[in-house]
């Protein structure tokens, strides 16, 4: 039976004591419906990434983003399944994106991979999280195809721009999953970046 996490909690990625190591991490959202009388959806072009970084928390190169403009990382530990232009389904998807993670294929200097969510060219389009509802972050277990762990993000994001969702990370020779939920200002994927560098 699925977990369903609050902010900040931990849990270990493990099923009746065995290391599960193929997961897919689903990223899900809705646009919230626009004024007026015909109550049009406003279209967000929210992305999804990882970041893959050390032990001291840093991205060590570019190389070490997995995004829609490099969908699978030098080590094949981590593969983008595509970019979503707009949020909901897609596809027959439940998430609006999906990506793809082994363990196994994890190199050894990397310590944590951090999803992340920023909308696309959001001060041009004058658009923040606050038109977005139903965000979510879940964990699979590929294997048995098995949903472990899901967590809805429930807090009142307007304003912000982007967002630290969740991360999966070594502790003790296992690896565990933090639900994070903390957003912010950043306008853009350099920024998000940046913060890491």
């Amino acid at each position: 039976m699925a977990i369903s996490l609050q902010k900040g909690q931990k849990i270990d990625l493990s099923k009746n004591g065995t290391q599960l190591t193929n997961l897919m991490v689903g990223l899900g959202w809705k646009e919230v419906k626009g004024g007026g009388r015909f109550k049009q959806k406003v279209d967000v072009d929210i992305d999804a990434s990882v970041l893959l970084l050390g032990e001291n928390r840093k991205i060590a190169s570019w190389e070490d983003l997995v995004y829609f403009g490099n969908e699978d990382h030098k080590s094949g530990a981590v593969h983008h399944c595509g970019d979503n232009l707009v949020g909901g389904t897609t596809g027959g998807m439940e998430d609006s994106e999906q990506i793809l993670i082994d363990l196994n294929k994890v190199p050894e200097t990397i310590h944590r991979l951090v999803f992340v969510v920023n909308i696309f060219d959001c001060v041009e389009r004058k658009q923040h999280f606050g038109l977005v509802e139903n965000a979510y972050i879940r964990i699979v277990d590929k294997g048995a195809n098995e949903v472990i762990a899901s967590y809805n993000l429930t807090e009142d994001y307007s304003g912000k721009t982007a967002m630290d969702v969740g991360e999966i990370y070594r502790h003790g020779g296992a690896w565990k999953f933090n639900a994070i939920g903390e957003a912010n200002y950043d306008p853009g994927l350099d920024q998000v970046v940046g913060r890491y560098s």
